[in-house]
């Protein structure tokens, strides 16, 4: 046919032939027929007063299976075919290197703890440390390993089924991303996209090979967007039917556990509850949902996210005390009437109280540092007297012996004067017998004008000086012993030591003191004492005049809770304490630029450094920065008065990269605020986001190409990526490597490889 002849359409029919066509008359999308407006207006009515809400229908209008799937045969033959490449790479070498790596130090020593059930404290929660634990214990692990130096070679420990469960977790996170963007309407070629961008990440690949925490907390991230999406789909097909309370109870479930791996959960927690949040507003402004109805969301939404991840979180814990029964190195860290609950630390009744000539233990309050402590080692500055220090562990060198330090103190005919408020008194130490002493001179460690220095001083037989004399000032008592106010009774009494001749007060912080002295907790005389530091109790009373009917008291044991809402005191104020900078620590604005990475192991000539594959990486970052441009213009453009989100493509891709922007920002931003160490690892929960939204625009940009086309760009992008990940592996396996290799893939200076 020539270019210059146009080919005319089919006359319309005649009146005479549009009347031989059966059945009534057909309306267009332009013009409806008047009586499908009014059906189509009382089936929204009746929608929304079931619940569906807005623009929903109700059920027998969709066709999609449970959670918004309508996945085929095929596809679920090629999504085990990628979860079959996944296996391939993660798991490979698994049994290399066969020493500790980076973490490991930490992680498999925790492992060891609860094999052993040594009490310990770690700034994460416990399920992912569990986990581990628990395969150790499957494959006879004895915990007698102390996984003490990256690089010691593993002895009698089952490592590699250790390293197994963050592999098959990071496995399995390929998957979930197949099905989350399917779940999301992108198109099969997109989700493929995703999973091998996900299954060639060398940071995440990395990551999951060794015993660390990250790869199940990304593995709970990614389950619970999943299971988010298909509640979502499902809320829209029927709210309230089994599918729908199945969807959100288990979403429920995986943000108890994505919280219960690492803190850094709570940013998930934080994104569901944002688009919650969402869903019940839009349901709150639809007149047509009854108020009962708005509430029955409410109540199900609430007992599902906010109930079942707080009764999962905590079930965590019941399970982490139940297990760590013993006493061990985290004792320290807790409080006296927590750590009584330990066997090994269990105190016997002592008396409640406390008369001149009693043989005492002395506790810290705050600081939780442990006993007011001497031994028979002297500064190597200073006075040169003997060490006082705070000691965690209970100790012969703990016991102090009270004495009357004037002669105006009236004593009882019965040989027992209890020590009232304001009394002076001297404290000497029982093992070694010298007294508590203190004097105008600097402190080995906080050398400061208002801080003294304390020490132990004296001989046998020598009664002391001045020096040693302190004044007992009451603080508080009990509400329940009104007398501890007024004398000094155990463990019911807070008091403060005040120095006769230099006015301070005994003083303890969290400050270790060298070598020298065991790396023990510093003791001064301070000036300007912090009221909190300069606190101290009686532990244990004895004194031989005592009879056997005297009153005597013990800690109060404390329940689930008490220990619960203890240790989460203990593990803020610790995670907040990790301030010191680190080698490979790098900050929040570094991450999305792949700036640096973080030295595993070195050892023979090999490397394991943590660096992500960099076409995934910056792309996804790319794509980041371009919804967020696109979505700032779009504002623009409404402002200006174009109908954009009138478009039903416009608003299908803006609500589904705004929901991957929203996760990636609210897992990422956070870390600006935090003033503790951090890692590039801590990244990985918001590039997980970010590699979706980066396929996410992948859809959207190739929504208008030939299938085949779209196909051969995503082709393309593939295998750039694995090119990547094949030119970096070296470094995420620990193969051998050459030095002119190392150097030709030092793309960025920062990436500070070992030669």
């Amino acid at each position: 046919m020539s270019g210059n002849v146009r080919a005319r359409r089919a006359p319309s029919p005649t009146p005479q032939q549009q009347s031989q066509y059966a059945g009534p008359p057909r309306s267009t999308q332009r013009f409806p027929d008047k009586s499908q407006l009014r059906n189509d207006a009382d089936e929204r009515r009746a929608a929304a007063s079931k619940g569906y809400g807005p623009s929903r229908r109700p059920p027998h209008h969709h066709r999609d299976f449970v959670g918004g799937f309508n996945i085929t045969s095929a596809e679920w033959k090629l999504l085990i075919l990628l979860t079959l490449v996944a296996v391939g790479v993660r798991l490979f070498r698994l049994s290399h290197p066969n020493s500790v790596v980076f973490d490991e130090v930490h992680f498999g020593k925790f492992a060891s703890r609860y094999i052993k059930s040594q009490y310990f404290v770690d700034v994460h929660p416990p399920l992912a440390k569990l986990l581990i634990t628990l395969a150790a214990f499957i494959f006879g692990y004895d915990g007698n390993f102390d996984f003490k130096d990256i690089g010691k070679v593993y002895d009698r420990v089952p490592y590699i089924a250790m390293r197994m469960v963050p592999a098959v977790l990071g496995v399995a996170t390929v998957p979930l991303s197949y099905l989350t963007l399917r779940a999301l309407d992108c198109r099969a070629t997109t989700a493929v996209l995703a999973s091998l961008f996900i299954t060639f990440e060398n940071g995440l690949i990395t990551q999951s090979r060794h015993v660390l925490l990250d790869s199940p907390l990304i593995f709970f991230t990614a389950l619970t967007v999943f299971l988010w999406i298909g509640f979502c789909n499902e809320n829209k097909r029927e709210p309230f039917s089994e599918q729908w309370w199945a969807w959100l109870f288990l979403t429920g479930l995986s943000l108890g556990a994505v919280v219960s791996c690492k803190w850094v959960g709570l940013f998930t927690i934080a994104t569901v509850g944002v688009f919650t949040i969402q869903q019940l507003w839009l349901l709150l402004g639809d007149l047509r949902v009854p108020p009962k109805l708005f509430l029955r969301h409410f109540y199900a939404r609430a007992l599902c996210l906010i109930v079942v991840p707080v009764t999962f979180y905590m079930f965590m814990f019941w399970i982490h005390f139940a297990i760590l029964s013993n006493s061990g190195e985290g004792d320290g860290f807790m409080s006296s009437e927590f750590q009584h609950t330990l066997r090994g630390r269990g105190m016997g009744d002592t008396y409640a109280d406390v008369a001149i000539g009693s043989t005492i233990t002395i506790r810290h309050l705050n600081t939780q540092g442990g006993y007011l402590h001497s031994h028979p080692h002297n500064y190597p500055g200073g006075s040169g007297q003997q060490q006082i220090t705070l000691y965690p562990h209970r100790d012969q060198n703990n016991d102090w012996r009270i004495y009357n330090a004037t002669r105006d103190v009236q004593l009882d005919p019965s040989g027992i004067t209890p020590i009232s408020n304001g009394m002076r008194v001297k404290l000497r130490h029982i093992a070694t017998e010298k007294c508590l002493h203190s004097h105008e001179i600097r402190p080995p460690v906080s050398d400061v004008d208002f801080q003294n220095e304390v020490s132990g001083y004296g001989m046998p037989g020598f009664e002391g000086d001045a020096n040693d004399d302190w004044i007992v000032e009451i603080y508080e008592g009990s509400k329940k012993d009104p007398e501890s106010s007024k004398r000094l009774r155990t463990l019911r009494s807070h008091f403060r030591l005040k120095h006769v001749l230099t006015g301070c007060y005994l003083f303890s912080h969290k400050v270790k003191l060298p070598e020298w002295a065991y790396e023990q907790q510093e003791v001064t005389c301070n000036k300007n004492a912090v009221l909190a530091n300069s606190l101290w109790y009686v532990e244990t009373s004895y004194h031989e005049n005592f009879p056997p009917d005297a009153p005597k008291v013990n800690y109060k044991r404390p329940g689930f809770f008490a220990k619960f809402f203890e240790l989460q005191r203990v593990m803020w104020t610790t995670n907040a304490g990790l301030t010191d900078r680190h080698t490979f620590d790098s900050r929040p604005s570094a991450w999305p630029r792949l700036r640096r990475g973080i030295n595993f192991w070195v050892k023979d000539h090999r490397q394991i450094y943590l660096l992500g594959n960099p076409m995934v990486w910056w792309l996804s970052t790319a794509a980041v920065l371009a919804y967020a441009s696109v979505r700032g213009l779009l504002i623009l453009r409404a402002k200006r008065g174009y109908k954009d989100f009138d478009n039903s493509k416009v608003v299908k891709y803006d609500t589904l990269c705004g929901f991957l922007f929203a996760g990636w920002a609210l897992h990422y931003f956070p870390f600006y605020i935090m003033s503790r160490q951090l890692f590039l690892h801590h990244y990985f929960p918001a590039l997980y986001f970010a590699i979706l939204l980066s396929c996410g625009v992948f859809d959207l940009v190739t929504s208008t190409l030939r299938p085949r086309i779209r196909l051969q760009i995503a082709a393309v992008l593939v295998v750039i990526a694995i090119w990547n990940y094949v030119y970096l592996s070296p470094i995420a396996y620990g193969s051998p490597w050459t030095k002119e290799a190392c150097r030709k893939a030092q793309w960025l200076k920062t990436w500070d490889f070992s030669w």
